[in-house]
């Protein structure tokens, strides 16, 4: 499919049966919850003032931190995968969506007025909203979206990426690597370089193919199974090798 902004492979026409994640437990979650859970999120994400051109600090390789991703891009701000640990000089940040046990035990410095928001555990602090707890009882609905197409969505502090951009990126792993419909992309690289959403989220989104999560693993590399296809910085048994760093974001 053709689309310019992530929000357009996430809209009420494309909801659907098939698989489209798959967590480290082997759990399956189709594109019906993908796209409605993404819109819970933004909407939970939004009551922490998640807005237009505001960063949120998003840690964890799951589907929780996946989720925060797509919520926070639904409501136009920019996501910040494996933040430093010192946030306060990070211009307009206003979240950070960790494990509520990295939060509890004070691990982020955050700004003035930026919002913790945990996930996993109930937190015993007041303060930190509980992630999980609040997007499942969210309206399952998100209002109409015309985001532009060079609005930021990504940035590794050095270096901002465009809706545009990443998309460019992931459709082209998509045709240069043929995939199709029901692909597993097995993802491994960290989701703090874009590239590894590039070809290991959104190219799979785009083909109806199927994300893959190992967990918070630090090997870098991506796996696109099919037949077995690989995206890897090292060579992958039985694998067709994709290496992320040939991944171009314009």
């Amino acid at each position: 499919m053709t689309a310019t902004t992530v929000d357009e492979l996430l809209t009420r026409e494309l909801r659907a049966e098939h698989t489209s994640l798959i967590d480290a437990t082997g759990r399956e979650f189709d594109h019906h919850w993908l796209c409605t859970t993404a819109w819970k999120s933004g909407n939970f994400l939004r009551h922490s003032g998640v807005r237009e051109d505001v960063t949120v600090g998003i840690v964890g390789e799951n589907p929780l931190s996946l989720l925060a991703f797509f919520g926070t891009t639904l409501l136009e701000g920019t996501s910040r995968f494996d933040p430093p640990t010192d946030l306060t000089e990070v211009d307009d940040f206003r979240a950070l969506v960790a494990p509520v046990h990295k939060l509890e035990s004070d691990t982020y410095d955050l700004p003035r007025g930026a919002q913790r928001v945990g996930y996993g555990a109930k937190p015993e602090e007041p303060d930190i909203h509980h992630f999980d707890a609040g997007v499942w009882t969210e309206n399952p609905a998100f209002p109409p979206l015309d985001i532009d197409p060079e609005r930021t969505i990504l940035t590794d502090g050095e270096r901002t990426v465009s809706h545009r951009g990443i998309l460019e990126a992931a459709s082209d792993v998509v045709d240069e690597y043929d995939l199709e419909a029901e692909d597993r992309v097995v993802v491994r690289a960290p989701f703090s370089k874009p590239e590894t959403i590039a070809a290991g989220v959104l190219a799979p989104l785009i083909a109806d193919g199927v994300i893959v999560l190992t967990g918070d693993g630090s090997e870098n590399e991506t796996t696109v199974d099919r037949g077995t296809y690989a995206v890897s910085s090292e060579p992958v048994p039985e694998s067709t090798r994709i290496d992320p760093e040939d991944v171009t974001i314009p």
